[in-house]
């Protein structure tokens, strides 16, 4: 890999970037043209590799893929030497990361899309996201959903009404929110004035499954997508047993459950490690130490690392390991079915998933869970590319590398779809036609954990 770095022309730098990240550097501006050339494109269209080809961008588009393209004048040239490997920009459908420190941490780990699903903060969506679409700080595309539940009990926004749900549809619209997140105990008439408006307006309806409706029939009404697999467990596929306390997961009704998406061409979030990072957990709080001792946990804020220790999964009764279990089949059986998968993780609010490299622990799962290595890259490629221009059909369009796509891009020392490990250690990102070489990425994450450092170190 060190060859292979030397090798590569990277003419585009961030300036500022080598300093510590407390100073706030500008991501780099886009050139008019930077060319990919010698490289091996993981295209993501379907499941091959175009090898020793070129990839022009020019501003934040793909304009050329080919394996004779004449090169823009003045262009500036990365060599991937024929042994590096470009394939899309990955994507996080379910985060709660909410700063411009965490945005840093998913562009180093090859995020260049994010959906935060829930509660980010009003600086996070009116200032950050705004100077990350600027250039002005370094960061993913960032998307987000307004969550909306029928109780306090988890301490989220509150609608009781037809007429409060249609309202915050459009308060949500009006400050930029581009989905609505549905939660447990929404009643079913505050469900239908959610769906209903957030077809008016354009903002489809995602999130969990509501107690009051069901996971079926919210799709049946549209939703677009269910935002963790065990969501299925909770309204559909959990049935009481004769001679069990408690229900269990009935594997007969997958079928019901997998032919309910596929009808309404919905999309879930394949979240199988956040899953099984809760179970590793739960009631044991000797794990949650183990996991604040993880080598990335310094790239996570202090206060971050102080709300894991009583998140409260530890000090629950009993084990997991059963819906675990189940949830691997479930998932394998929705992916041979054609459902459409999307990656998620949930960081940084579950113990032990750190933004970034929860995404490629995901990956990883699912792989373990039996899905193809094509399978696995497709949900945080493709899959959520399409399900943002099912969002969005006018904005530009993403997780592939084509022609006219935008510009989201993981350049990597080897093939994905023999090793996905290898998307853990980018050689280079480029998220909107901005570039950011290896190095670039390593100092942005040395100052970040330089930062926290200083921070909780007594004065």
């Amino acid at each position: 890999m060190n060859d292979l770095l030397q090798r590569l022309t990277v003419l585009l730098l961030a300036a500022s970037m080598s300093h510590a990240f407390a100073a706030e550097p500008a991501a780099p501006a886009p050139s008019r043209s930077i060319a990919f050339v010698h490289v091996n494109v993981v295209p993501m269209d379907r499941e091959r590799v175009l090898r020793d080809q070129t990839v022009v961008v020019d501003g934040n588009r793909i304009v050329a893929v080919g394996s004779a393209i004449e090169l823009p004048a003045q262009a500036v040239v990365i060599d991937g030497g024929g042994t590096a490997y470009l394939s899309p920009g990955l994507a996080d459908m379910h985060t709660h990361a909410d700063s411009a420190r965490d945005m840093a941490l998913y562009l180093a780990n090859g995020v260049t899309t994010v959906l935060n699903m829930g509660e980010a903060s009003n600086e996070f969506l009116a200032q950050v996201r705004p100077a990350i679409d600027r250039g002005d700080k370094p960061g993913p595309h960032i998307h987000a959903a307004f969550l909306v539940d029928g109780s306090p009990r988890y301490g989220h926004f509150t609608v009781t009404t037809a007429d409060e749900a249609r309202a915050i549809v459009r308060l949500a619209k009006t400050n930029g929110y581009e989905f609505i997140k549905v939660y447990n105990n929404l009643s079913p008439t505050t469900f239908r004035a959610l769906v209903d408006e957030g077809r008016r307006r354009g903002l489809p309806i995602v999130g969990h499954g509501v107690t009051a409706v069901g996971i079926e029939r919210q799709l049946d009404a549209g939703q677009l997508m269910v935002a963790h697999a065990e969501e299925f467990l909770y309204t559909y596929l959990l049935q009481p047993r004769a001679g069990h306390p408690d229900p269990l997961p009935d594997e007969a009704r997958i079928p019901g459950a997998i032919a309910a998406v596929l009808r309404n061409k919905a999309f879930v979030t394949a979240d199988l490690d956040t899953y099984e990072t809760i179970a590793r957990q739960w009631g044991k709080p000797a794990v949650v130490e183990q996991f604040l001792r993880m080598d990335e946990v310094r790239y996570l804020s202090p206060d971050r690392r102080l709300s894991w220790r009583h998140a409260g999964y530890a000090d629950r009764n009993g084990n997991l390991d059963d819906n675990v279990a189940f949830l691997r089949r479930f998932t394998k059986a929705m992916s041979d079915a054609g459902v459409a998968l999307v990656a998620g993780t949930d960081a940084p609010t579950i113990p032990g998933l750190v933004p970034g490299w929860s995404l490629h622990d995901d990956l990883a799962a699912l792989e373990q869970a039996g899905l193809s290595r094509y399978q696995v890259l497709a949900t945080a490629t493709r899959t959520p590319g399409l399900l943002l221009h099912r969002a969005a059909p006018t904005a530009i369009e993403s997780g592939t590398v084509e022609t006219g796509r935008r510009a989201d891009l993981l350049l990597s020392g080897s093939n994905p779809l023999e090793d996905l490990a290898t998307l853990r250690r980018p050689l280079g990102v480029m998220v909107d036609g901005r570039w950011h070489d290896a190095t670039t990425l390593r100092r942005m994450l040395e100052g970040i954990a330089a930062d926290y450092a200083a921070a909780a170190s007594p004065r």
